[in-house]
């Protein structure tokens, strides 16, 4: 009894940690969804922001506002690339670790361009302006450089499989259709015709039987040279002849009533008819 009451409370406890652990995962989860989502409308709105102060406010503030959203749009779709193919392309794993070093670079020049935005010297602003518009071409053609690279070699596999997938279809589809093959006697996966015979023996010349003898008005002709043919002996008819010569039947005897066998119900034969 106390050894099912401990496996109970065991159980119960067990039931309590994997209900504890199933909460934080979640709790997790749905801290993960919302900093997700509070940062994605963060973003949202100062793209937005960005975009309304570029054309309503020409000159130095419009100009940094536009280096700004031209910076983060270029960055923000170099990681999508890159971090959306990485899970089927693990040569990606590089070309992200060059990325997140970009992308140091990238937040230092756009703090840089918003401290700007605050700065009441305008005069200021304009001398820096050049530098700060090399540093984010060098930083957007980087950028550019991976995010293409990448959706070229994505695109370089895509073909390859589309290649390899027709040349699969191409077979199958020859085998398919295995009945347009051409009729070939020597084919061994030709279908037999019926009511023919496939194999057919050559066909042997008519022999004459023992019994039957050649008139020689057939053998020559009435007013004609004899033939070669007609001229031939036994001997060379057996020897064109496709199957087993024919012997000639043995003489037919009587019998000498001397050598017959004698049977005991037999009558012994009369003395006269022996003297005569």
């Amino acid at each position: 009894m106390e050894a099912a009451v401990a496996i109970v409370g065991l159980l119960f406890v067990l039931f309590v940690l994997a209900g504890v652990f199933v909460t934080v995962k979640a709790v997790k989860a749905a801290k993960r969804g919302v900093d997700r989502t509070v940062a994605h409308a963060r973003r949202t709105v100062e793209d937005t922001t960005l975009r309304a102060r570029q054309l309503a406010q020409p000159g130095v503030v419009g100009e940094l506002a536009q280096l700004r959203l031209s910076l983060r749009t270029s960055m923000r779709a170099t990681q999508e690339v890159l971090y959306g193919g990485s899970p089927d392309d693990a040569s990606l794993s590089e070309a992200i670790g060059l990325f997140e070093r970009l992308s140091a670079h990238g937040h230092e020049l756009d703090d840089e361009l918003k401290r700007l935005e605050r700065e009441p010297d305008r005069a200021t602003i304009g001398t820096r302006l050049p530098d700060l518009r090399e540093r984010l071409e060098r930083i957007t053609h980087s950028a550019e450089s991976l995010r293409w690279a990448a959706r070229d070699r994505a695109r370089k596999f895509a073909d390859d499989d589309l290649a390899s997938l027709s040349d699969q279809i191409d077979v199958e589809s020859g085998a398919l259709r295995h009945w347009t093959r051409v009729e070939d006697a020597t084919d061994p996966l030709r279908d037999p015709v019926p009511d023919r015979p496939e194999s057919a023996g050559p066909s042997r010349p008519e022999s004459a039987g023992p019994g039957e003898t050649k008139t020689p008005g057939r053998e020559q002709a009435t007013d004609g040279p004899v033939r070669s043919g007609a001229a031939a002996g036994p001997s060379d008819a057996a020897a064109r002849s496709w199957g087993p010569a024919h012997e000639d039947p043995p003489a037919i005897t009587a019998r000498d009533p001397r050598t017959q066998p004698s049977y005991p119900w037999q009558k012994a034969p009369r003395t006269e008819d022996t003297t005569r």
